[in-house]
């Protein structure tokens, strides 16, 4: 099992979803376990199908693992290889069928449309990383972007003009977004009056640090955090949940999930389907909440 898959999934619940340091400790000895085991086979991550992690099951029960532990052990795997499936390294999940431990099934938290506008208003507009931030934020949200897919963004990407951007996303597969009128007017006010003092040598990323560079991922999700906290937002906020409340948001307000699929760029219509349950839940909370009987 490959060393540097299991810290491509450590990194990416650290920029991504805001693990804190004791989840990813208990995460990675949970795959090097794992990992124990494929080795003991002489199999690699690409060979697990469902007996190997039946066997791995039984293995975990032959050394007395309490049912709590092997369930643990299990979601990790199985969270694992949900990250496979996305950065498109496998085309299939070993784990589809396998018993899963009995929690609630894992929804993605959004952000309320107010708290959005409240994040979006954190940023310093009198100053160039401020309104560099400001954009990046409104395009997140606008384009429901993955955090690497925007930091990857282009000059030439852009049609301002139109109103949308071309993204090259998972597989080097290339999707065009639209993107609202606020999305539009900030990269504009970015374009103008705060690249310009943040570019060093000619470069045409869009999104550059200031020392005149491309953006990284961890960089990222530590300003979105610190701009959620200024916003008196109290979620473990991360740079994915802005995609989440895109999706959820636009289900919400009566799109069609073929078109929010595509807008996400999920190869498979099965990963978009989450959000349907995400925002029907949001709507029964409402009701619950509101109606006069609920």
């Amino acid at each position: 099992m490959n060393h540097a898959l299991i810290d491509s999934f450590l990194e990416y619940l650290v920029a991504e979803r805001s693990s804190p340091d004791n989840t990813l400790a208990a995460y990675a000895t949970d795959l090097e376990d794992f990992k124990a085991y494929l080795d003991g086979q002489d199999l690699s991550e690409y060979d697990v199908s469902g007996i190997v992690l039946e066997g791995y099951s039984s293995h975990c029960r032959t050394r007395k693992l309490k049912a709590s532990s092997i369930g643990r052990r299990l979601s990790t795997v199985r969270q694992f290889y949900r990250f496979l499936i996305e950065e498109e390294i496998i085309a299939t999940d070993p784990t589809r069928d396998l018993a899963s431990p009995k929690r609630g099934s894992y929804l993605p938290e959004v952000l309320s449309r107010d708290e959005v506008e409240r994040l979006m208003a954190s940023p310093d507009p009198g100053s160039p990383l401020g309104i560099r931030d400001r954009a990046m934020l409104e395009v997140l949200y606008a384009t429901g972007l993955r955090v690497s897919e925007l930091i990857g963004l282009k000059l030439h990407h852009l049609n301002l003009h139109v109103g949308y951007l071309v993204c090259r996303g998972k597989g080097d597969k290339e999707r065009v977004v639209p993107m609202g009128e606020s999305a539009r007017r900030r990269l504009e006010e970015y374009l103008q009056d705060a690249r310009p003092y943040l570019v060093g040598k000619p470069t045409d990323i869009l999104f550059c640090s200031r020392r005149g560079g491309g953006m990284t991922r961890q960089n990222f999700w530590y300003a979105i955090r610190r701009y959620a906290a200024a916003a008196g937002i109290l979620k473990p906020i991360s740079p994915h949940m802005l995609r989440h409340s895109f999706a959820t948001h636009l289900l919400m307000g009566g799109a069609d999930l073929r078109s929010v699929q595509m807008m996400l760029g999920h190869a498979d219509i099965s990963t978009t389907q989450i959000y349907t349950h995400l925002s029907s839940g949001r709507l029964k909370e409402i009701h619950d909440r509101y109606h006069p009987r609920g």
